[in-house]
């Protein structure tokens, strides 16, 4: 169904469709100097040393745990409220995810304090994933992973300039991945970015992403090189030229993507915070997101049920979603269950509420309105 007021629109424009034509026009619409050019300025946005363009972030997560040496026998701690990708990754290279529960109904970042108790003789890593692009407790989860020597990978999916006290999400930790899909703030279609400040975890990356080839085919075709070697098993996780292209047009809008954003949020919060029943995650710390997504939570007083209130707003013509359900609870990962109330509660009454950047203000209050009056 159409409706009145959609989940996301794309900020897209001239800029995206002459990026595009321009990169046909060159006729080398492979990994090249659009790649390099969309590398570079990420990695400038975020200050950060290293940015490795990828075919998605799930490849960049896959990846940031290989350059860890992180393998079969190992455990890596994982947040269950958040996409499969980030518990997938882990399976990836043969290691086993260990979840944890979040820290609240209003933070719906992974705690640390429960990061702690699930530390074992196996645990390797950290995965910490920043939901909707607030950033989680990373004073405290970098201090346990001190104590405990154990490495942090930042799934900044939702993150992109999202900072936390002064440092860009994703230069935290060891190793980070960043999201260009669709409904992110920006997006080239499909495509991601492995962040690192370490050298040589770069140099892997880079390596492992093209099949371990010592050179790329861009390279020789400019001359720079005429044969290459094969170091290391790598893999395909090249992006292309021309989704290149449109990630560096859109990373031109981020900054005015994310104030956009703050202002229909802020908006969000003063029609919201006093409706009974309904607790929104996060109030007050727009200034550190990048306001990926809204989600809101029925409290344990509210007497409809998610789905109840989801078709009554979509009666309405507002299109919601679901961020998400708990990963712990899947088929899959049934022999790693672990039971964790509050994002099993989160899962079951989280709703994500319409978020885009050509948003009007006069549409985040039909759409609060119209969640005030099915909840009154």
């Amino acid at each position: 169904m159409a409706y009145k007021i959609p989940l996301f629109d794309l900020n897209f424009g001239k800029e995206e469709e002459d990026a595009v034509i321009e990169v046909l026009q060159s006729k080398w619409i492979s990994m090249g100097g659009k790649t390099t050019e969309l590398e570079n300025s990420f990695a400038r946005t975020i200050n950060a040393k290293h940015a490795l363009a990828m075919t998605n972030c799930t490849a960049a997560l896959h990846l940031a745990l290989a350059i860890l040496d992180i393998g079969p026998g190992d455990e890596v701690i994982v947040p269950s409220l958040t996409f499969v990708a980030t518990a997938n990754a882990v399976k990836y290279v043969g290691a086993t995810p260990v979840f944890a529960d979040i820290t609240s109904l209003e933070d719906l970042t992974i705690s640390p304090e429960d990061i702690e108790k699930k530390i074992t003789d196996k645990t390797k890593a950290i995965m910490v994933m920043h939901y909707g692009g607030f950033a989680c407790d990373m004073d405290k989860i970098m201090s346990i992973a001190r104590k405990h020597n154990l490495k942090v990978v930042e799934d900044a999916a939702h993150s992109p300039a999202a900072t936390y006290k002064g440092k860009y999400l994703g230069t935290i930790g060891e190793v980070s991945a960043f999201s260009f899909f669709s409904n992110k703030n920006i997006t080239t279609a499909e495509g991601g970015m492995l962040v690192t400040n370490d050298d040589t975890l770069a140099e892997r990356a880079k390596l492992m992403r093209s099949h371990g080839m010592t050179t790329m085919s861009y390279e020789r075709f400019k001359g720079h090189a005429t044969s290459y070697d094969v170091i290391e098993v790598g893999y395909n996780y090249r992006l292309d030229n021309v989704r290149s292209a449109l990630g560096v047009a859109q990373l031109k809008k981020l900054d005015e993507d994310i104030e956009r954003r703050k202002v229909l949020v802020k908006r969000y919060y003063e029609n919201l915070k006093d409706i009974d029943g309904l607790i929104v995650p996060f109030m007050g710390k727009e200034e550190e997101s990048t306001n990926y997504v809204f989600p809101v939570v029925l409290a344990e007083s509210c007497p409809l049920d998610r789905e109840e209130v989801r078709n009554k707003l979509s009666e309405a013509g507002i299109q919601t979603s679901v961020h998400y359900p708990s990963v712990h609870e899947f088929s899959i990962y049934s022999e790693n269950y672990a039971k964790l109330p509050l994002t099993e509660y989160a899962a079951r009454r989280e709703i994500t509420l319409p978020l885009y950047y050509s948003m009007t203000l006069e549409q985040v209050d039909y759409v609060s309105n119209a969640l005030e009056e099915i909840l009154r």
